[in-house]
């Protein structure tokens, strides 16, 4: 049986909201302090979520449904482009780690729009701990895998006939 156009959008949701939900398990339950580039992570499976929602609640036509795959993969490129700048931060020797930064709070309240954004996408020390891995991936690997299903069930979204 194939998933509908509609089905497909709610299955990126629910995927999305269980990565979130992960993820405050992670921190809650565990207690791992989120870094800067995680939440920023976080906030890219968000909008892809949001985005398949409100395609699924709409379930629009050909046009439509392209219009809001392509905007979910904006969202899941750049959230996997932080990904990767994540696992980068923690491939590097420690000489070569970025010290660590102020606290996202400070940063938003302290500094203009685009230096907060900056100082956020750069990472600092705390970005580079490798705190928890599954089959040899740290978790911001994982969210970049995560992050390219995501690209492909919207690309498939976007080629499929209904």
């Amino acid at each position: 049986m194939a998933l509908s156009i509609r089905s497909t959008f709610l299955l990126i949701f629910f995927g999305c909201t269980a990565l979130n939900i992960t993820a405050l398990y992670f921190q809650y339950g565990q207690g791992m302090d989120p870094c800067p580039l995680c939440i920023t992570q976080r906030l890219f499976v968000f909008a892809v979520s949001l985005c398949a929602l409100i395609a699924a609640i709409h379930n629009p036509a050909q046009l439509g449904r392209r219009i809001y795959a392509l905007l979910a993969i904006a969202f899941a490129g750049v959230g996997g482009g932080v990904s990767l700048r994540h696992v980068w931060l923690q491939s590097l020797p420690e000489d070569q780690v970025p010290a660590c930064g102020p606290g996202l709070g400070y940063m938003f309240e302290n500094f203009p729009l685009g230096e907060a954004l900056q100082l956020l996408l750069a990472g600092d020390g705390n970005c580079a701990e490798v705190s928890w891995t599954l089959l040899g991936l740290s978790m911001p690997a994982w969210v970049a895998v995560a992050f390219a299903g995501l690209i492909a069930l919207n690309l498939w979204q976007i080629i499929r006939h209904r």
